[in-house]
């Protein structure tokens, strides 16, 4: 590999990672819990859009129930992120000879 393919292979790299992070940006993923009571709705950075709690959930008496809920529809939410993620990276990176990625 000369010098030119390492540098083509570099800038081809930076393109990549500039189109992910852009993907990342506009991606809308969202968890939900209680059967769609609590909903949560993250970008591909994993950063908070919005969350949507039920009002039939938000009693004082059912405090450890909600957190539970707000809990489990985030890790759904950054779950389903990382999978998103995993799929968008394989595809971006499909036919490429990198040594740790393939």
């Amino acid at each position: 590999m000369g010098l030119r393919d390492l540098q083509e292979m570099m800038r081809n790299a930076q393109r990549m990672q500039e189109q992910i992070q852009q993907q990342m940006s506009e991606m809308k993923i969202e968890g939900s819990s209680g059967g769609g009571m609590v909903k949560i709705t993250i970008d591909g950075h994993k950063h908070v859009l919005s969350i949507s709690i039920d009002t039939e959930v938000i009693k004082p008496e059912e405090r450890e129930m909600l957190q539970d809920l707000v809990q489990a529809a985030m890790n759904d939410a950054m779950n389903k992120a990382d999978e998103l993620m995993r799929g968008q990276l394989a595809g971006l990176t499909a036919g490429l000879n990198i040594p740790g990625l393939t």
